[in-house]
């Protein structure tokens, strides 16, 4: 099994989706697409940066030491093959962990989030949240309950449904690249063998 190119392929893919994540959790501090005049006013789990740490920077790292074990050395330390690529997958399993946890931790924000409803200004005149256990999500006409800022319930079901899809999306490919360095620390790489002789 070549681990450090499938280690290589899922870093390629967390880039984009951390990038995505980051995205969505900034447009987040500008509800219905506008600036808001307090920022008490927004959703509280905006605060949160699910998109931004969870799903941005946290994955960053993983990301980066995943695309760079495809380059790792495979045959040298202490005179032993291979053990050099091994400690390096060990490595990556460690980041993948804290991958599948900062995703993790995004996808839960998302969750509750878009299960709560957005932050708003109500009909009765005062800033809340007037939905209750998602109930706005099979009924539209309920969306009228959020008087202010304009189209705010949309905006922040596509933007947290996005952070719940790149979450949802991250845990599972670094939980992949945790069994991936997993079987890379016991077995070795494909690529890594001294003269191209075999597999270590």
């Amino acid at each position: 099994m070549c681990t450090g190119s499938c280690a290589k392929c899922l870093g390629g893919t967390l880039i984009p989706l951390a990038l995505f994540g980051f995205l969505a959790n900034v447009l987040l501090f500008f509800p219905g697409g506008k600036v808001i005049d307090n920022n008490d006013n927004l959703s509280e789990e905006v605060w949160y940066f699910g998109g931004i740490l969870g799903s941005g920077v946290l994955m960053i790292f993983p990301a980066l030491v995943f695309l760079g074990l495809k380059n790792n050395d495979c045959c040298g330390c202490c005179g032993h093959q291979g053990c050099g690529k091994r400690f390096a997958m060990f490595t990556s399993t460690i980041f993948a962990v804290i991958g599948v946890l900062g995703a993790g931790y995004s996808f839960v924000i998302s969750a509750v989030s878009i299960n709560k409803g957005p932050k708003c200004f109500m009909v009765n005149g005062t800033w809340g949240y007037p939905f209750n256990n998602g109930d706005y999500l099979g009924d539209n006409s309920l969306w009228s309950k959020c008087q202010e800022p304009a189209d705010v319930v949309p905006w922040n079901l596509t933007l947290f449904s996005i952070l719940l899809v790149v979450g949802g999306i991250q845990v599972i490919l670094c939980a992949i690249q945790v069994v991936n360095g997993l079987l890379g620390t016991l077995c070795g790489d494909c690529q890594c063998c001294c003269g191209g002789d075999g597999p270590v």
